[in-house]
């Protein structure tokens, strides 16, 4: 299954897992609606329909009265609306269903019917006793019916009421309990969801940026726990890392047979050149002329300098082709600065600039490097230093000794460099545009190989400078050699 499709459907299934408690929490809103939806249709409604029944009664009862003592026309009529006011809402209180029988009331109602329809006439004929008789023996007693009726319904829609509410209180809690406990649920499925997505991802693309970390810093023996053959994308990019490992392996075995072979098909001429360039000075197959000596010098020089080019190209290929070689050993560090102080002092007077070399009390007595490098790094660093400085200008040599690094700075109060150039400046055959004011020309590599040799000791190298002020160029060292930087493991440690 290829990445894309495997993230669409963990999307997918994390969807739905949160779905479901919202799909839980709708069911039992749903269910509370309908509790209280029956509540207000019916036990509500229900209520306020028994209260006006209970109004229309007393309502029959102010009539009835009316009826007997005034009887007349309009207190008949009033009693005849007040009885179909009663029907209308035994009909109305029948359809809610409340568990009651309203045949009761009906037949009460058909009572004070006939009762009153009597009593109206006794009254209008003057027979005042027997009206006051039937109301006290048939009508009064029909209505009391009624009320104890109504008191009857009434009881039951409170209790009604109270387990319509009771299960309205149930449905909010059950409601609340379950969308609390599918919320906790869908969310850790969800979590889990997203745990196995995050580790099918980041483990490969982790392991992939180790493999290319590995090869930027040119170690291609690393092996990626990728399989290539992997039904997706992380196995397609196995696959490809391998084949640009394998490639780039092949490249550096071939740069490393082209290092052989120029080593000895470019120094082997340019020796026999110089031999036989110094053969002539000395006049072996003939006399020269002082012209003709001044010519085989000058050729004798460009030949030695074109050799130096070589040496350097050839060091910094070995140093990119994991070819170079260090041969650490114990340094007296004091007393290799008064050796170096003294090389260049010469140097100084001959430009009249001051050279002073200062180091810190704490220094080890020794450290273990290869003298030979770390000559070449210093020398190359105080040839620039004097030859960009001008005359009455100063160099300074200062080591210090700091959590357990050796820190060199070599300081000139020369040209200086321009801040755009800087990140360049330890590129192979880059050249500051501050070389038109160089003592001497270079050749561009001498930085490159510093760099080089300086982390191979482990250690780092970097630059400051401002135009017209000078530069520093500072090294940071290990006072001893533990181990080769992944980074400079272009070079060998050597015994």
């Amino acid at each position: 299954m290829s990445l894309r499709s495997r993230l669409g459907l963990g999307l997918v299934a994390i969807a739905l897992v949160l779905l479901v408690p919202l799909i839980l929490a709708l069911r039992s809103l749903e269910e509370l609606q309908t509790t209280t939806r029956l509540l207000r249709d019916r036990e509500f409604a229900a209520s306020l329909l028994l209260n006006s029944f209970t109004g229309a009664v007393e309502d029959g009862r102010r009539a009835e009265n009316a009826l007997l003592f005034v009887h007349d026309d309009a207190s008949r009529r009033r009693m005849k609306a007040g009885l179909d006011a009663l029907s209308a809402k035994t009909d109305s209180l029948d359809a809610f269903h409340l568990a009651f029988s309203p045949l009761k009331i009906r037949a009460a109602i058909a009572e004070l019917r006939s009762a009153t329809t009597e009593e109206y006439a006794d009254a209008v004929a003057g027979r005042g006793v027997v009206a006051e008789m039937i109301s006290t023996e048939r009508t009064r007693p029909a209505l009391a019916a009624i009320d104890t009726s109504l008191n009857t319904i009434s009881a039951t829609l409170r209790v009604n009421t109270k387990e319509r509410v009771a299960q309205a209180a149930d449905a909010t809690s059950g409601a609340e309990r379950l969308a609390i406990a599918a919320f906790i649920v869908a969310a850790a499925l969800a979590f889990i969801l997203g745990i196995l997505l995050f580790r099918a991802i980041s483990r490969p693309v982790y392991e992939l940026e180790r493999g290319m970390k590995a090869v930027s810093e040119s170690d291609l023996s690393y092996e990626l726990r990728i399989s290539p053959t992997r039904a997706d994308e992380f196995g397609r990019l196995a696959a490809s890392y391998n084949s640009m490992a394998t490639q780039l392996g092949e490249l550096n075995r071939l740069r490393a047979e082209f290092i052989s072979v120029a080593s000895h098909e470019l120094k082997t001429p340019i020796n026999v050149i110089i031999g036989y360039l110094e053969l002539l000075q000395e006049n072996i197959y003939g006399e020269l002329t002082p012209k003709q000596h001044e010519i085989a010098q000058t050729l004798i020089k460009q030949a030695n300098t074109l050799t130096r080019l070589i040496k350097r190209l050839l060091d910094i290929s070995r140093f990119e082709a994991r070819g170079g070689r260090l041969e650490p050993r114990d340094i007296d560090l004091r007393k290799y600065l008064t050796n170096l102080e003294e090389s260049f002092s010469v140097l100084a007077n001959q430009r009249n600039i001051t050279f002073t070399v200062r180091h810190g009390p704490d220094l080890p007595e020794t450290v273990f490097w290869d003298e030979d490098r770390i000559n070449e790094v210093l020398g190359n660093l105080l040839s620039n230093a004097f030859k960009f400085t001008p005359r009455d200008g100063s160099v300074n040599l200062e080591v210090n000794y700091a959590s357990l690094q050796i820190v060199i700075a070599v300081r000139d109060t020369g040209v200086g460099i321009d801040a755009d150039q800087l990140p360049r400046i330890f590129d192979k055959f880059f050249q500051a545009d501050n070389q038109a004011q160089a003592a001497a020309k270079g050749t561009g590599l001498g930085l490159a190989i510093a760099r080089e040799i300086v982390e191979a000791h482990g250690g780092t190298i970097s630059v400051e400078s401002e135009l017209g002020k000078g530069t520093m160029f500072t090294v940071t060292m290990p006072q001893q050699i533990s181990g080769i930087r992944r980074k400079s493991d272009h070079i060998g440690t050597g015994a």
